[in-house]
């Protein structure tokens, strides 16, 4: 599966698209953000963490399958 990474959460991970490789067909969204958190602990100091599955906004209970693309969306900030 392709992660999509912004902001942020492109800094911790280090790059703007990462390829994972889903442990458990099946997994839900939210299952696959503690999985980053967990490989990734500084995602863990993020305020919020937003999931968008193919393009459409997550709530965390989307059940994943391999060619899902999944988006990581840090909160944003400006003025």
């Amino acid at each position: 599966m392709k992660i999509l990474l912004f902001g942020i959460a492109k800094d911790i991970i280090g790059s703007s698209v990462l390829d994972w490789k889903l442990e458990d067909e099946g997994s839900t969204s939210s299952e696959l953000l503690v999985s980053l958190k967990t490989k990734y602990p500084e995602l863990s100091k993020l305020r919020s963490i937003a999931l968008a599955v193919n393009g459409e906004h997550a709530l965390g209970e989307e059940i994943l399958k391999k060619g899902d693309e999944v988006a990581l969306i840090p909160p944003m900030s400006g003025g």
